[in-house]
């Protein structure tokens, strides 16, 4: 019987018959005892237990003011251990029945605490709390890897979180990573369901075309101009502001520096928000010396398109920060990352958990960091002697960006085939064989959904009861209602003072008007 659910789960067609299979697969197997057994030397049961017991009297009692004190007393994503990766991994579908029931909890007491007539709280103590809690509890972001054409398996991997409600308001992307972020982070949620049909995606003559070009000696305008093609038709030509206004998405484009002497950029509405979708993803997506690199566009003033950092060109994001995730925690307090990973160069040389709890894999992990040391140690001991406009110090300087990088997050979406082919990461592909990507994006998702959501409920709903005040915060300010408590711009302030320059790099409205 194992066997038979086993295989129906590896050929179910939706997240509900997949689900369906992974709860019969666990009944049989004994794990919904294991479930409903809080008990376990993998957390601290007890404390998550007592908080929850607490909580929930407080709520059904409607003791407010020891409510909000108990709350204050701290909320976050890994009490007593429950974020452990290990307690996803035993059943097929979900964890210990106490660790839904505590976070379900958190987010019931939040919700009760932002109603309008929660008595015992005023509103300057519940602005003061939500804001704080929101901040300090963190967010979580979805990354999108480089992927050259693999970036289908991302549209699979988005179109099973949208279908779940769970795409995270934070989404990064680099290279063909980039593509997808832009795709979806430019559209109303409601209107997504359009990027999974093959014929939108279906681009196969263009990249043909590309593909045809990409000899030493042929790259060029030609070639650029197929891919501005492809990005023209899935992106529409807006800022990245407007596409927050858009979708409400803060979306994030990874882009490398093509000349010495300049550094990377994390492009989105909060450093960049004049600046044009479309050619930061165009940049984002040039594999240097395939592609020419890309000056980026913003609109000044008068809205009208102008260069943008005119003497400075862009290249493959992927190359100095596939995933950015200082960055994100800098700018929007991202401290839970959940990665869709498809870059061939590093897929077998990473495990789709960060570090498991056994001998093994704890050995596996530190000889790979060894390894990764050791090479980083004699790459930089060989360029020294190098001239730095040498092929060969180029060569190694690529080798050191890639291999420094972090790939993984918490929660790692990986295609069930970790060894791909580098060279066919610009093959072309059928519309047969976008859907099969697709699909295969859509099914190594699944297995990672009922964690995703347990791991996102508190976050989301704060962010949502966050936004929500605000809003009637300024409804009230408009209507000329006195709150008692200063207005939401006032409170706006940097994530963290140590921000530097090279993460948050804030620009003039105007491109042209040089920033104070």
């Amino acid at each position: 019987m194992s066997k038979v659910l086993t295989r129906k789960l590896a050929e179910a067609e939706s997240y509900e018959e997949w689900s369906d299979y992974a709860i019969r697969y666990d009944q049989k197997k004994g794990m919904d005892k294991w479930k409903s057994q809080s008990k376990s030397d993998l957390y601290d049961y007890e404390a998550i237990r007592n908080r929850l017991e607490t909580l929930k009297a407080l709520r059904e009692a409607n003791n407010n003011p020891a409510l909000l004190f108990t709350l204050n007393e701290g909320i976050h994503g890994n009490l007593g251990g429950m974020g452990r990766s290990s307690l996803y991994q035993r059943a097929k579908f979900g964890t210990k029945d106490l660790i839904v029931e505590y976070t379900n909890e958190v987010a019931a007491a939040l919700e009760h605490l932002a109603k309008p007539r929660a008595k015992g709280i005023t509103m300057p103590e519940k602005l003061d709390f939500f804001h704080r809690a929101n901040l300090c509890y963190g967010q979580s972001a979805l990354m999108l890897s480089g992927a050259g054409t693999y970036l289908f398996f991302h549209v699979g991997v988005i179109k099973a979180l949208w279908e779940q409600d769970l795409i995270p308001d934070v989404l990064s992307g680099a290279s063909g990573g980039a593509i997808v972020a832009a795709v979806v982070g430019t559209r109303k949620q409601e209107d997504l369901a359009e990027i999974f049909d093959p014929d939108f995606l279906s681009f196969d003559g263009q990249i043909d075309s590309i593909i045809s070009r990409l000899t030493p000696g042929k790259h060029g305008t030609i070639v650029d101009s197929n891919l501005q093609s492809i990005i023209a038709r899935l992106i529409p030509d807006i800022t990245f502001a407007e596409a927050y206004a858009i979708s409400g998405l803060k979306i994030n484009i990874s882009i490398a520096p093509a000349e010495k002497h300049q550094k990377s950029r994390l492009l989105n509405a909060v450093t960049t928000p004049n600046v044009m979708v479309r050619e930061a993803v165009l940049a984002s997506s040039c594999i240097p010396g395939l592609f020419n690199p890309v000056t980026l566009a913003a609109r000044n003033v008068k809205g009208e398109r102008v260069p943008y950092l005119p003497t400075r060109k862009w290249v493959d994001g992927s190359l100095s920060e596939d995933l950015p995730m200082k960055r994100l925690s800098r700018l929007y307090g991202v401290n839970h990352n959940i990665v869709s990973q498809t870059n061939p160069l590093v897929l077998p040389f990473i495990s789709a958990e960060r570090a498991g709890d056994g001998i093994i894999s704890t050995i596996t992990q530190t000889s790979l960091d060894t390894f990764k040391s050791w090479g980083l140690a004699a790459s930089h001991l060989l360029q020294r002697p190098l001239n730095d406009r040498s092929t060969l110090s180029k060569i190694i300087n690529g080798y050191i960006s890639l291999v420094s990088q972090t790939y993984t997050g918490d929660i790692n979406i990986l295609p069930a085939q970790r060894i791909l082919n580098p060279t066919t990461a610009l093959s072309v592909r059928t519309p047969e064989e976008i859907m099969d990507l697709m699909h295969e994006g859509e099914r190594s998702t699944w297995p990672h959904i009922e964690r995703i959501r347990v791991q996102t409920h508190v976050s989301s709903t704060l962010q949502r009861l966050v936004n929500s005040l605000d809003k009637s915060l300024w409804r009230n300010a408009l209507n000329g209602g006195a709150t008692g408590t200063r207005k939401p711009a006032e409170r706006l302030k940097l994530v963290s003072d140590s921000t530097d320059s090279e993460t948050l790099e804030f620009e003039a409205a105007d491109p042209s008007v040089k920033a104070s």
